[in-house]
């Protein structure tokens, strides 16, 4: 996890009931019935997602996520009372990063931790080693809210069977696995939904390659995405098949867009990006984009909204330029876009 030194140039003030609170499809409506906010130089545009075939040009390529969220909430104790675990990254057989946050509905991180404190966790033990990645991360210097620790046991198989998505209090009520999954969602391992992939329908699908618009895969687990403002994503593991460097590296050669599917697929590309271009590539990466260290290869991007001062704006910001992401937010805010992971989307093609 990095500490950022850079912050948004992006200014907005986000209504206290801009979230959405349930899945579109719960509304009464469908995964690719939430708004669309078609972003360009030229002008925006009011669209629902299932028209994002018609927003894009055949040679476009469109780049997704193939992750699967997996269960990584969890109820604690500590302290003789009860708290709530998040799993955020999986580091070894023993050793994982967790966040605790307040019981019932884990609204706010527990910054008084201390090394060597041990958490219950159903029958298994978890104690806190050291913060991670290291003491004082936390930008607010209030304590720290990511811990590297030790699991007597195997937590994964415990939250399988008795863990949650991890949801953060804003929804309506605790919605299944099936709900925090894509059309994409193919190896499990993402602590928190991949969401900008998520209003992607069998049939949206469909009409894009009908179009000539072409649909890629990369893999990249993503961490909690609960970060402070200033707070920079965690180390993510990733994985750039040779067969979708290939695929960018010909749309590019061609004069096409790629376009990531949110700020995970934009991490992972431009992570595998070696001397101007893109090939094989995996691991974990501390990779941010920002606008001082802006995309090599990605060139558009469908993304949710982000909270302001977060990491992922400046990603935002740096593949949009700043004017065209400030007349978007001022619009998503003006217009009531929904926020978080069930919200509305955008679409900048700067």
């Amino acid at each position: 996890m990095t500490t950022l030194t850079e912050h948004s140039r992006v200014r907005f003030r986000v209504p206290g009931d801009s979230t959405a609170a349930a899945p579109p499809e719960v509304r009464g409506g469908s995964r690719d019935d939430v708004r669309m906010l078609v972003a360009r130089p030229v002008g925006l545009q009011h669209r629902r997602f299932s028209d994002l075939a018609d927003q894009l040009e055949p040679g476009d390529l469109v780049v997704v996520n193939n992750s699967a969220t997996v269960n990584g909430e969890i109820d604690g104790v500590r302290r003789n009372q009860p708290v709530v675990l998040h799993a955020a990254t999986h580091l070894e057989t023993d050793t994982w990063v967790v966040e605790l946050r307040t019981a019932p509905d884990a609204a706010q991180p527990v910054l008084d931790a201390v090394a060597d404190e041990t958490i219950g966790v159903g029958e298994l033990p978890v104690t806190l080693l050291e913060p991670y990645p290291h003491a004082g991360s936390s930008p607010t210097g209030a304590g720290n809210r990511l811990w590297r620790a030790h699991v007597e046991g195997d937590l994964r198989a415990l939250l399988d069977r008795h863990g949650r998505p991890i949801a953060y209090g804003y929804l309506d009520r605790r919605y299944p696995l099936a709900a925090y999954q894509s059309v994409f969602s193919q190896i499990p391992g993402s602590a928190e939904m991949a969401s900008a992939g998520r209003p992607f329908t069998h049939e949206l699908i469909t009409s894009l390659v009908a179009k000539g618009i072409g649909v890629a895969p990369i893999t990249l687990h993503t961490g909690v995405s609960s970060q402070e403002a200033a707070e920079g994503p965690q180390s993510e593991w990733y994985h750039v098949r040779a067969s979708t460097a290939r695929l960018v590296e010909l749309t590019r050669a061609q004069g096409g867009r790629v376009v990531a599917t949110g700020t995970t697929v934009t991490r992972a590309l431009e992570s595998a990006v070696l001397e101007g271009t893109i090939q094989e590539s995996w691991g974990w990466t501390d990779r941010v984009v920002t606008p001082d260290h802006p995309p090599v290869v990605v060139n558009g991007l469908i993304t949710g909204w982000h909270d302001a001062e977060a990491s992922h704006l400046l990603l935002v910001e740096a593949v949009a330029g700043t004017r065209l992401a400030q007349s978007a937010y001022d619009v998503a805010v003006a217009d009531g876009y929904r926020w978080h992971e069930f919200g509305d989307s955008a679409l900048f093609l700067p």
